[in-house]
């Protein structure tokens, strides 16, 4: 942790919405002036597109249990993601790079989808260092990541949900199949269990959505239940200092379940989480300004 040069994470699965709450922040970093260094944990995946089926196919070819996933250390550069967050802390700089997910995200650079940017400098003059993506709080022999960021936010969907969200997504974006979206997730199961539920543990905000409909199988739901059909359970670490009759007096419906976890409507994730955070930021950044 440095607060000359802030860390915040965001961790969470596939399909989780970690995106989402990327563009929550990126509203209050636009609004309170904040200038952010973007990492996206996707970049840090050890191989491209084409070079991660290879070595899938040759793995299923040699008749192995194969548990290759991008959930796990050896489709990843875990030891790179942790020397970024040490870098970045102690002066605010680090290496990063982009992955390019599809066409439109290739063609500036003149690459094919699947591939990374080479190797870049995070841009001088950034406020703080801001992290999206899977292995934000993720712990792995000597390489240890948690203990970095000033801020980890864990986003959880129950996990039928997660499930379902994957389906559309790999289905509707990407064109896959059911059964192939199916094999993924069953693939992926023991670095899943391994490598990112623990990181929930780590982490000093979890936000769980929790949907109010029949998900018992997703496999064969047709819809993604909405905000509306959902609530949200946001549990804190250490909720010292954590103003709950403020947040629920400002949070329409929202209860306590726990001295330390609050539970809000769908619909109002984002309000919650502009609540939660946005002070968050201004502590930062005010520590900031002063050793600055």
């Amino acid at each position: 942790m440095s607060e000359r040069h802030p860390i915040i994470a965001i961790t969470g699965s596939s399909g989780a919405g970690t995106s989402t709450v990327q563009r929550t922040f990126e509203h209050i970093f636009r609004r309170e002036g904040v200038t952010p260094a973007i990492i996206e944990g996707d970049s840090f995946h050890a191989y491209n597109r084409i070079d991660m089926r290879e070595r899938m196919a040759a793995c299923e070819t040699a008749g192995s249990d194969c548990k290759l996933s991008h959930f796990g250390p050896e489709a990843n550069l875990f030891s790179e993601l942790e020397n970024l967050f040490r870098t970045y802390g102690e002066c605010g700089e680090g290496k990063r790079r982009k992955y390019l997910h599809n066409a439109e995200e290739a063609a500036p650079y003149k690459q094919e989808p699947g591939t990374f940017t080479p190797w870049e400098d995070v841009p001088p003059g950034t406020d703080l260092l801001f992290y999206e993506g899977l292995h934000g709080a993720v712990v792995d022999g000597n390489v240890n990541v948690t203990k970095h960021p000033d801020l980890l936010v864990g986003v959880v969907p129950v996990v039928n949900l997660e499930w379902i969200q994957k389906l559309h997504r790999d289905k509707n974006t990407r064109g896959y199949s059911t059964e192939a979206v199916t094999d993924t997730i069953l693939r992926r199961m023991h670095d899943y269990v391994h490598y990112i539920v623990p990181q929930f543990g780590r982490t000093h905000v979890n936000f769980q959505r929790v949907p109010m409909v029949d998900t018992s199988n997703p496999f064969i739901t047709r819809d993604i239940p909405t905000a509306d059909e959902s609530m949200v359970v946001i549990r804190f670490a250490n909720p010292k200092g954590i103003d709950f009759p403020y947040l629920l007096g400002m949070i329409h419906d929202s209860f306590m379940s726990r001295a330390n976890t609050i539970v809000v409507p769908g619909g109002k994730m984002e309000l919650a989480m502009q609540l939660i955070f946005t002070p968050f930021v201004w502590r930062l950044m005010e520590q900031r300004r002063k050793l600055l």
